[in-house]
């Protein structure tokens, strides 16, 4: 039974294990690491410190379905649907650009319950807490160094990291990149941005007409949404939540500045669009050092073949583009190349 490693429990990872798992069966080991303490990657989900308040995507907001991929992609929509994992957008999105032909879809539990859903069909062995330093060449087989210092061995290592930290990794894939590989891998790029979650009391009700709006009158803040509205999944006797995204000008202005100093900032600028605003519970900031890819690999390939044997895949949103659709199709391309 060959073993492959999936490094990153975001869409990428789980679209990828599911369909390894799908295509191979019983044949294949398949471990999942994740240097986060929970799954999702950028669809992540927080919950509240305080349980009387509802849960908030601090990560992607909703899945826009263009004709060609709802076509192209028709399977996996569908089985997302009849599963309940994704719902038609019906809420009000304010500011919202709609491409012709094109269809909006929410996750009532939270965009991270996709990612779930993808890893518990996968049937993987998901480990946590487990950040990859560096990959060396044993012969036929990959051992991946953890930055606890211990050393396991895989058949097959599929990375599906943001790029710098792929670039960054110690060991023999730097070797192993052709001239023309690295510099495809050097030209991505990423925009930054932060992200606030505002968890408030259960008797709070806002007044608001939308379930999100993008924010065209402020340097600081691009988009908000009343979380649980914007989902259509309002529970009795919880608290709503307000996720709100800060522009990328502003994301690369305070990008090497700690959060908990960027947090007030954010906090004020909402209270000057939303002067009404009551007083949250609590509140938490969320800094993405790489949030959508703004360049990514060219030609967008899907994935990278860094070596044949033994197989070093490289996969994620950089090799195709930063959405639902981009991240599956990287996946695919991923498992038509030789894993084991």
């Amino acid at each position: 039974m060959s073993r492959v490693l999936i490094v990153g429990a975001g869409l990428t990872g789980s679209v990828c294990a599911c369909l390894l798992r799908r295509e191979l069966q019983n044949r294949v080991q398949i471990v999942v690491w994740d240097k986060a303490r929970g799954s999702g990657g950028r669809m992540s989900t927080s919950r509240p410190p305080d349980p009387c308040s509802h849960t908030a995507d601090l990560g992607a907001q909703y899945i826009t379905a263009t004709v060609a991929y709802a076509k192209s992609h028709h399977s996996f929509y569908s089985e997302l649907l009849s599963s309940g994992v994704l719902q038609p957008l019906i809420a009000r999105i304010e500011g919202m650009r709609q491409t012709e032909g094109s269809k909006n879809y929410v996750a009532p539990g939270g965009t991270c319950s996709l990612v779930k859903h993808f890893l518990s069909q996968a049937g993987a062995e998901l480990f946590f807490d487990r950040h990859v330093t560096g990959l060396y060449c044993r012969g036929a087989s990959w051992e991946v160094q953890r930055k606890a210092g211990d050393r396991e061995t895989f058949d097959a290592v599929v990375l599906t990291m943001p790029v710098p930290q792929i670039l960054q990794l110690q060991g023999d894939l730097g070797q192993l990149l052709s001239i023309q590989q690295r510099e495809q891998l050097d030209s991505v790029v990423y925009s930054s941005r932060f992200a606030l979650a505002l968890f408030f009391a259960p008797d709070v009700n806002f007044s608001f007409s939308w379930a999100a709006r993008y924010v065209s009158d402020s340097s600081c803040i691009r988009y908000i949404a009343v979380d649980s509205r914007k989902r259509n999944a309002d529970s009795p006797g919880l608290g709503p939540s307000l996720v709100v995204h800060t522009s990328v000008d502003f994301g690369l202005q305070h990008l090497d500045q700690d959060k908990d100093l960027v947090q007030p900032v954010i906090v004020e600028e909402l209270q000057r669009l939303l002067p009404d605003l009551p007083q949250p519970i609590s509140v938490k900031c969320q800094k993405w050092r790489y949030s959508q890819v703004l360049t990514a690999v060219p030609d967008s390939p899907g994935h990278m073949t860094v070596s044949d044997q033994p197989p070093l895949l490289l996969a994620g949103d950089a090799f195709t583009h930063s959405n639902f659709d981009g991240c599956v199709e990287s996946a695919l391309s991923a498992l038509g190349a030789s894993l084991v």
